[in-house]
């Protein structure tokens, strides 16, 4: 069973998720897209809270740092 932080966690970076999901179906744009639906997916399988808060970080970034 996961802990609490996971939860948490994954619950923000869903959240994230989902809205860049939204943003890039609006904007058109796939680097957001794809990191929304990575977002919300990836916490089901990453069950170590500081990988969980690694990768979370780098793909809430990542459509930052890949705009055009």
């Amino acid at each position: 069973m996961k802990g609490q932080a996971e939860l948490w966690w994954g619950l923000l970076f869903g959240c994230v998720g989902l809205g860049y999901l939204v943003y890039g179906r609006r904007q058109g744009a796939a680097v957001p897209i794809v990191c929304g639906l990575a977002l919300m997916v990836f916490p089901y399988f990453v069950p170590n809270t500081y990988v969980l808060v690694l990768i979370g970080g780098v793909l809430s970034a990542l459509p930052y740092f890949l705009r055009r």
